[in-house]
């Protein structure tokens, strides 16, 4: 049985780099995948969903340039093929070079199989045995397939990549991030798109304001929104989905040449043998950790989606630095230090970090609000792109910021003027007083900052 100093099992985000950062500091190192390299983000996640992305955004703004004096006069023809083709080119440059990673570094082996726990030392990958002294599970998630759509064959995020020709009518169970993005985009790529989301908005725990902006864009771009569709279900003949919801209310009905399911995302925590070990699941599968990511077993750790505490590609990055920063340096980092931030990458894109009203609300918390409609903006309005809105939640008493939600163009990136700030830990004023760049969107944040007021 051959011995390491450390096993990681997954290669998504956290194991790679926590792969690299051992073998430097002299550990010999296993790692063991079971499917592609890369994990979600660089199979089907980040790294396709926004080649795709981009993809729906060039046709969208080739088709819609009239009013800026820019016309198209034989039309926008999308080739899904060639885009899945530039998304595969990408992906397989990803892979390369983690495989030359591994295969180049004479600390780290990799093992291609999947793996299974035999007790708290020991995983068997393959017929073979493996040990160490430490071992850390970065196994990520997959797509939840809902009740009502066991036995039919729709398409999850991972399948509907594969595919080299737009469907004419694409049904979306589910308004959660995955299925917004998905939905704009093949609206953008042609098909007639239907989402259906059970509860009373979409992303359920963003503030309702911002829901309600989505619905307006997306129903603007001609998709078809179907809240409160709850007892959901479907069922496919010979080349039609037939989707049936709303049972209580009076049975209706919905069809498409396509269904994608987008309704949330388990661990794969379920066939790691974990019942040989001491290691303790939640109620929804997810890997029980400390501040430190470590499991309830010391010597095994859980990094990324399977543990629950964030399911994204930074934060998954960010488990790799607490556990590095525990291991190898001050032991500084951990995870209850960490600010909850994310986007939805439609267009325009919403981008969130903290808390938000509802949170705040919540936790009896009366906030200093700052707010600005992108119609107001005047960067917004020279790029035509004045859908949005920008809120900042702030402190009465240490005037800190509690958290922001953005909507509108490129907030996905001038967020991080918030994120920075938050850990900073300095007050808003260091923000309101500062000298923006005009004419930028960023530069109304200061503005805003002038204009506060007490939450209801």
């Amino acid at each position: 049985m051959r011995k390491y100093d450390a096993i990681i099992i997954g290669t998504g985000q956290a194991g790679p780099s926590l792969a690299s950062c051992l073998a430097k500091n002299g550990w010999a190192v296993a790692i063991v995948e079971k499917a592609e390299l890369g994990g979600t983000c660089v199979n089907d996640g980040c790294t396709p969903t926004k080649a795709y992305v981009a993809s729906a955004r060039r046709a969208y703004v080739a088709a819609n340039s009239k009013e800026f004096g820019v016309t198209t006069h034989k039309g926008v023809e999308v080739d899904l093929k060639k885009i899945k083709a530039r998304k595969d080119e990408l992906i397989k440059g990803s892979r390369e070079g983690l495989d030359k990673m591994f295969t180049k570094n004479e600390k780290i082996t990799l093992i291609r199989g999947k793996a299974s726990f035999v007790d708290d030392h020991t995983v068997e990958v393959g017929g073979k045995n493996i040990t160490a002294e430490k071992i850390f599970i970065n196994v990520g998630g997959r797509p939840r397939i809902p009740s009502g759509f066991e036995d039919v064959e729709a398409l999850t995020n991972n399948s509907i990549l594969e595919l080299e020709k737009v469907p004419d009518e694409l049904i979306i169970v589910g308004g959660g991030y995955v299925g917004l993005e998905f939905g704009q985009m093949f609206s953008r790529f042609g098909s007639k798109v239907t989402i259906l989301e059970k509860g009373p908005q979409f992303l359920e725990k963003e503030d309702e304001v911002f829901s309600r902006l989505i619905c307006e864009v997306f129903q603007s771009e001609g998709i078809e929104i179907l809240l409160n569709s709850n007892c959901i279900s479907g069922k496919k003949s010979e080349n039609t989905y037939h989707i049936t919801y709303d049972c209580e209310e009076g049975e209706k009905k919905v069809q498409a040449s396509a269904v994608l399911l987008a309704a949330g995302r388990i661990p794969n925590t379920d066939d790691l043998g974990l019942e040989n070990t001491g290691v303790e699941l939640d109620e929804n599968g997810f890997i029980k950790v400390n501040d430190h990511l470590q499991t309830t077993v010391p010597h095994i750790w859980a990094l990324g989606d399977c543990n629950g505490q964030g399911a994204f590609t930074h934060t998954a990055y960010n488990d790799y630095q607490i556990v590095e920063s525990q291991l190898l340096k001050d032991g500084k980092r951990k995870l209850s230090d960490r600010y909850p931030c994310y986007a939805v990458f439609i267009d325009p894109p919403l981008a969130r970090v903290g808390m938000n009203l509802k949170e705040l609300s919540e936790k009896n918390i009366t906030p200093l609000i700052a707010e600005i409609d992108m119609e107001k903006v005047a960067r917004a309005k020279e790029k035509g792109e004045t859908s949005g809105k920008l809120k900042i939640y702030l402190d009465p008493e240490s005037h800190k910021m509690l958290g922001a939600t953005f909507m509108g163009v490129g907030a996905d990136e001038y967020i991080h003027t918030i994120i920075d700030q938050m850990y900073a830990g300095q007050p808003f004023e260091v923000v309101r007083d500062a000298v923006h760049i005009h004419p930028t969107v960023s530069e109304l944040i200061p503005t805003m900052l002038n204009r506060i007021k007490k939450g209801d």
